[in-house]
């Protein structure tokens, strides 16, 4: 019979600037197990760290899984747990003010994944003592710092300058 025990996952991101290089980590625990996750971008934001971390740890948890994510981003986990991400995604990625939702590429990912899986999504405050959030903490500024990271390919196409349009006319 497979093991149904649920799954603890644990998130953070981190950004010198905001934006500027930044990290994710996760860790994701099933009873003793315990794997640790990050990695990290040369041009991001905060907040677009946050989701991916959330992202990776739900990628190492098989569908069906039931999982508690525990993350100091107040903005993921409320956009979780009060259906905020669903509703831009229903708006056509538009908050209800109609203004255009921010990472939408991160949230349809997310929410593709929370389609297959039972995760509750559990606020914790940063920097106060937690000791897997503070590990997450340490190894997201510890990614951010790398050398030689990747583009956030998405993030740096929505904020590369457009160029001015010449009108023939």
């Amino acid at each position: 019979m497979p093991d149904s025990s649920p799954y603890t996952l644990f998130t953070d991101g981190a950004c010198l600037g905001n934006p500027g290089p930044g990290g994710y980590a996760a860790i994701v625990r099933r009873g003793a197990q315990e794997r640790e996750f990050s990695g990290g971008f040369r041009r991001t934001t905060n907040n677009r760290m946050e989701i991916t971390a959330a992202i990776v740890a739900l990628e190492a948890i098989p569908p069906g899984a039931v999982a508690t994510l525990y993350s100091d981003s107040s903005y993921l986990v409320q956009a979780v747990e009060k259906g905020w991400a669903r509703k831009w995604k229903a708006l056509g990625w538009r908050r209800p003010d109609r203004q255009k939702a921010l990472n939408p590429d991160l949230w349809e990912k997310l929410l593709r994944l929370l389609d297959s899986r039972q995760v509750k999504f559990v606020w914790v405050r940063g920097h106060a003592g937690h000791p897997e959030n503070e590990r997450c903490d340490r190894l997201s500024f510890a990614a951010a710092r790398q050398p030689n990271l990747p583009p956030d390919t998405v993030y740096e196409a929505d904020a590369a300058p457009t160029p001015p349009q010449s009108r023939l006319f």
